[in-house]
């Protein structure tokens, strides 16, 4: 009898050990992906949220939630379906000429995307360079641009996939920085979990102008493209997909996770300190820099440090990704080799674009007296104009049963996803109105 039930007890744990190490071995392009999206705009959105509203808007980060695992978990599993990236599922199902017309407005978009990543670079050095009085922040400033920009090159393009991912899973575990940052500021957490549980809506414009900030850049139209090229390089296959599938909802709460202790950070220190003090010495929070520096005296400079240090790691690993993306869909549209498992040799126009990508980025930050306001502003623009014709192509993809067969949507997940759709492209719509209109009044 007991050798009968050493026998029953065993069957679980091995076949627990085998899920385990099958997560681990397609574990990465889910949580990889949606980190990125915690880039310098989403940082300074949130904390303009957090700054502006206090609390009232962490219970909106719920819906966002959903909104992105929904978006994600389609592309992951046309990736692993049928083998290819979604610009060449585009090319091949929808034509050569729509898909030209998609990807040179996508590559303009990511031109001023990647010129943001290294703005967010830049802003950064004068904090550093306040904490070593050794070097002065104009210079720190250049450096800290291409030495990223340097940086960024190599690691992607000396390693093979495995050691890449590594590289981008260390960045990821830096986003913990924020949540350190929330703890020191020490909100009334009380007042948090009320905040998050019960909705807290205002009909003021500002409100709902930052409401859609909020939900925009969360679902970009980049991160489509990147994750199933990812999951096609990691060779994830359709017996996998399953545990691939988890890898994906994790990224999708972690990146919610730490935008939540952003907002927090915020409230708890810049929202609060405005709401007892004038009009005139109450902090803006127009750059994700400002919110460090103000950190420093409301809630010490240690707390500043990891918020600066949080959107250093944001900006770079972003300056990785994004242009990479950029990269691998514009191969894929063209037929060329695409991969950082190739060899120079193999995919030089790859590698080549990738470079030529980072060194515009850079040179746009670095140029004097480059508008790099308004580049952002147009950036977000042609972002919110996009990303419904890529969502819209995704749904027609994902439910083509001579592409999926079995794995196509459930009419559950076809309500949510084109909810989704609908929903993100009449909040693109107001966003965009809103945005020419405060643009056209200053």
């Amino acid at each position: 009898m007991r050798a009968e039930s050493a026998s029953v007890t065993r069957v679980p744990a091995l076949t627990i050990w085998r899920r385990l190490i099958m997560f681990l071995s397609v574990i990465g392009p889910g949580i990889i992906t949606a980190n990125a999206d915690n880039d310098v705009g989403g940082i300074l959105t949130y904390s303009q949220a957090g700054a502006q509203f206090g609390y009232d808007m962490l219970w909106l980060l719920f819906p966002v939630t959903v909104a992105l695992i929904v978006t994600q978990e389609m592309c992951a599993r046309m990736g692993a379906v049928t083998g290819k990236g979604l610009a060449d599922l585009i090319r091949e199902n929808f034509g050569v000429k729509l898909t030209f017309w998609v990807l040179l407005f996508f590559v303009v978009a990511d031109i001023g995307n990647t010129a943001t990543e290294f703005a967010g670079v830049a802003t950064v050095a004068p904090i550093f360079a306040s904490y070593g009085h050794w070097i002065n922040a104009e210079l720190l400033r250049v450096l800290m641009v291409a030495g990223t920009a340097a940086f960024v090159y190599i690691t992607v393009t000396r390693g093979n996939y495995k050691i890449v991912e590594r590289v981008f899973f260390i960045f990821c575990s830096v986003y913990l920085a924020y949540v350190v940052s929330g703890f020191l500021v020490h909100p009334d957490w009380s007042d948090v979990l009320h905040h998050t549980i019960a909705p807290h809506i205002s009909s003021g414009n500002l409100y709902l102008v930052t409401a859609i900030a909020v939900i925009g850049t969360t679902i970009s139209p980049w991160m489509q493209f990147y994750i199933q090229a990812a999951i096609v390089d990691k060779g994830i296959q359709e017996e996998e997909y399953p545990m691939s599938r988890i890898d994906v909802v994790s990224g999708a709460i972690f990146t919610d996770f730490i935008a939540f202790f952003i907002i927090v950070a915020c409230a708890a220190t810049i929202y609060l300190h405005n709401l007892h003090v004038p009009a005139a010495h109450q902090i803006q929070v127009n750059d994700p820099s400002d919110v460090a520096v103000a950190l420093a005296p409301l809630a010490g400079k240690f707390s500043a440090l990891l918020f600066a240090l949080g959107l250093l790691n944001a900006a770079i690993f972003t300056a990785s990704i994004l242009p990479l993306s950029t990269a691998y869909y514009v191969c894929e549209a063209l037929g060329f080799e695409r991969g950082i498992d190739r060899r120079f040799s193999e995919a030089k126009i790859f590698y080549v674009f990738y470079l030529v990508l980072i060194i515009v980025g850079a040179a746009i930050v670095l140029w004097p007296g480059a508008p790099l306001l308004g580049i952002s502003f147009w950036t977000q623009v042609l972002n919110g104009a996009l990303l419904p014709v890529v969502l819209v192509l995704m749904l027609l993809l994902i439910n083509n049963k001579r592409l999926m067969g079995t794995w196509t949507n459930g009419r559950a997940f076809n309500i949510i996803a084109w909810a989704t759709v609908v929903i993100v492209s009449l909040l693109t719509v107001v966003s965009i109105v809103q945005g020419f209109m405060s643009s056209g009044g200053s």
